[in-house]
């Protein structure tokens, strides 16, 4: 069979075909944002006459060396990383759902390329098409400048964002072409791709480009103030020794890209003080006016129906040297107080609540769960409510993913595999437990991204979220089923 060569608005693309699904990979949806477009919003792309090379993965976001243990560097990096991958049964009329992800790493590191987000099973498995985004990360995607640089990056806070809603511009003009429909869109992420569509479903530009939005692992309710950023911003300055000035923003330019990320970790600005991932998206007026929070209450994305949870274990990610978690007995209940005080006044009340519902658990089971909860499950369902809670009625469906293997049990990101179809790709041992889930967890996005209603026949039925029941699937080992406010005294610990 030839290569498939489909016509987009820009040009021609050729791909590649393998079992029946073909693959469009490194599609650039918006010109370079090098030289002069750097800190710049996302520029249209211009016509092409050659047909485009779409055999290869493009490459991702310049990002810093320090990265999570486990996780691998990227295979290419470039600043000319507005490039996307497509999946898709057919470049025909079939119009089938589109799934569009987003990736994880926060708003520092990653790309849509890593081999678990590979599109091809979905795509086959679900008969939709499957897109992946690279985009702009750390001070590339969101260095404020609106106080130094004038009208020309007003709004460099948020230029990764408006990466993102090119790339959803781009599926809204050529993905008929590829087989799939502009009217039938899904977003969904994990972790930092979490947050991402968190803030996509409170931005007006990005009204009408997607249908559907998952969020797992990943709630944003908020977003960096102006000033919160202008602080990040002039200590970014100060450690790369350029003046907080009418010159900063051609001095930046000029600097080697490297220089710029070597400089970055550590410079973002959270509410709580500096974040770990540096820089984040800002509150910049025009393209995010409200945050994700507030966004939601009053009504934005109302029709939009939401998929959020969160897997059991999350915070086993970050304490992954831990002794305990492979010998409990290696952490006393003594140890909890200290290990919990960056809770500050809330440490004990959340201790005891957590106690008194895990009376039998060791320590490290109970740390475990009072970060897990802090980080992610308590901030997705503080946003489940926010939706609920504004105009429209779109749905909420909750679930929470348990499946557990070695130390890390049921880690931040685990889940991955499993919703992809993937599990025999990653790094885990195929096995009939971990495909029956597989097939389970990829048939419930896939039925969420056809209809925007998780249901399938190889579920129990699954009921929308709401404040009175909190119905809630449980995805584990052996078996998924409807739990009605899991651990509700817990969750209920986090509101008092």
């Amino acid at each position: 069979m030839a290569d498939p060569i489909i016509s987009t608005r820009a040009g021609d693309v050729r791909g590649i075909e393998h079992d029946g699904i073909l693959a469009f990979k490194g599609l650039r949806y918006a010109e370079p944002p090098t030289g002069q477009r750097r800190f710049a919003p996302p520029a249209a792309l211009e016509h092409w006459d050659d047909v485009y090379d779409a055999s290869c993965l493009g490459p991702s976001c310049p990002q810093p060396e320090q990265r999570p243990a486990g996780w691998s560097h990227e295979a290419e990096e470039d600043e000319d990383c507005l490039r996307l991958n497509v999946w898709t049964p057919g470049g025909d009329q079939r119009r089938r759902p589109v799934m569009v992800w987003f990736h994880g790493g926060g708003y520092a590191i990653g790309s849509g390329s890593w081999p678990v987000y590979d599109g091809e099973r979905l795509a086959r498995r679900g008969d939709v098409v499957v897109v992946t985004v690279n985009h702009r990360l750390g001070p590339l995607g969101y260095l404020h400048l609106a106080s130094l640089g004038g009208a020309e990056v007003a709004t460099s806070g948020t230029v990764g964002m408006q990466d993102l809603v090119a790339s959803l511009y781009w599926v809204r003009d050529n993905i008929e072409a590829f087989g799939g429909d502009p009217g039938n869109v899904m977003i969904f992420g994990e972790s930092g791709g979490g947050a991402k569509v968190s803030t996509l479903l409170g931005m007006p530009v990005a009204k009408g480009l997607f249908h559907r939005a998952a969020i797992q692992s990943g709630a944003a309710r908020y977003v960096l103030s102006p000033e919160q950023a202008d602080q990040a911003t002039r200590a970014y300055l100060e450690r790369l020794g350029i003046a907080a000035d009418g010159n900063a923003l051609k001095a930046l330019r000029a600097l080697p890209v490297k220089q710029l990320i070597d400089a970055s970790p550590g410079m973002g600005a959270g509410s709580g003080g500096s974040t770990r991932m540096g820089f984040s998206p800002v509150l910049d007026g025009e393209f995010i006016l409200h945050h994700p929070a507030h966004a939601l209450s009053r009504g934005h994305a109302a029709d939009v129906p939401l998929l959020i949870g969160t897997n059991f274990d999350e915070a086993s990610m970050w304490l992954g040297a831990e002794p305990a978690l492979t010998d409990p007995s290696r952490m006393s209940h003594d140890e909890l107080p200290a290990r919990l005080a960056n809770l500050g006044k809330r440490a004990a009340p959340l201790l005891a609540a957590y106690k008194k519902s895990r009376p039998d658990a060791p320590a490290i089971d109970l740390l475990l769960a009072i970060n897990s909860d802090a980080t992610m499950r308590i901030p997705s369902i503080k946003l489940a409510e926010k939706k609920l809670g504004g105009p429209g009625a779109a749905p909420v469906w909750m679930y929470l993913f348990c499946w557990a293997a070695g130390p890390l049990r049921s880690a931040h990101g685990f889940e991955l595999p499993f919703m992809f179809d993937n599990v025999g790709k990653s790094e885990m041992r195929p096995s009939p437990s971990r495909q029956q889930l597989a097939d389970r967890m990829s048939d419930a996005w896939l039925a969420f991204a056809r209809g925007g209603d998780p249901n399938h026949d190889g579920l129990p039925p699954w009921p929308a979220y709401d404040l009175q029941a909190r119905s809630t699937m449980i995805f584990d080992r052996d078996h998924c089923e409807v739990s009605d406010d899991p651990w509700g005294a817990e969750r209920q610990a986090w509101f008092e």
